[in-house]
């Protein structure tokens, strides 16, 4: 188990009883999500955390394969799946360093409030384009931290060894276009409802 990995273990009941921080905007970002789902696609969500997305989405695709490195967050998810009654969620413990699938695996992949807390978004994005199949679509919710959360990526290592906080990233929201752009893909929409509000992407592969 990893620092991380316990930090989340830690707080899961907490956090699954926190509300939406901006439940307007996260209506819209479902809503433009299933602008993009159909009945027959086989979907990832890395970081699903309790699960609230994927069982959100998942009366409109085939299968989701949600992951998250917390153990915890996952039992909450799967006892949100049973009480909802959605049969077609897998819940995996892994991350996406570690996850491992065949090239051309999934329709669609979702990475929400994630590529800010992972050790390389540019090899995550890498590996979120190999496990698309042409045609497929990356559809990210990103924090690119600045102002005091920048001070927060940059003492995250230390806070992190002592389980405080998890290993934050600090980039920009170009930079962020930039490593999608570079790993193959191209920007299908972009929306972000305010100033430092987090950035929702719908990167999608050639195909």
């Amino acid at each position: 188990m990893t620092q991380d990995s316990r930090f989340w273990d830690k707080i899961a009941e907490r956090y699954a009883k926190q509300p939406v921080a901006d439940e307007a905007a996260y209506q819209t970002k479902l809503e433009v999500t299933r602008g993009y789902l159909r009945p027959d696609m086989e979907v990832l969500e890395f970081g699903c955390g309790t699960g609230s997305t994927a069982i959100a989405h998942a009366p409109y695709v085939k299968h989701i394969l949600a992951t998250d490195i917390s153990s915890k967050m996952l039992e909450i998810g799967q006892h949100k799946a049973e009480e909802a009654e959605i049969t077609n969620v897998t819940f995996q413990q892994t991350g996406i360093d570690e996850f491992s699938v065949a090239d051309g695996t999934f329709d669609v992949v979702m990475g929400m409030s994630i590529l800010h807390l992972v050790k390389s978004r540019d090899a995550a994005i890498a590996k979120v384009h190999r496990m698309l199949k042409p045609g497929g679509v990356f559809i990210s919710s990103t924090t690119c931290v600045g102002g005091v959360f920048k001070l927060l990526a940059l003492v995250s290592p230390i806070t992190q060894r002592f389980g405080l906080l998890p290993l934050i990233r600090s980039f920009t929201v170009e930079q962020l276009e930039d490593s999608l752009i570079k790993a193959g893909f191209a920007i299908d929409y972009k929306w972000q409802p305010a100033k430092g509000k987090a950035v929702f992407i719908v990167a999608k592969k050639a195909g």
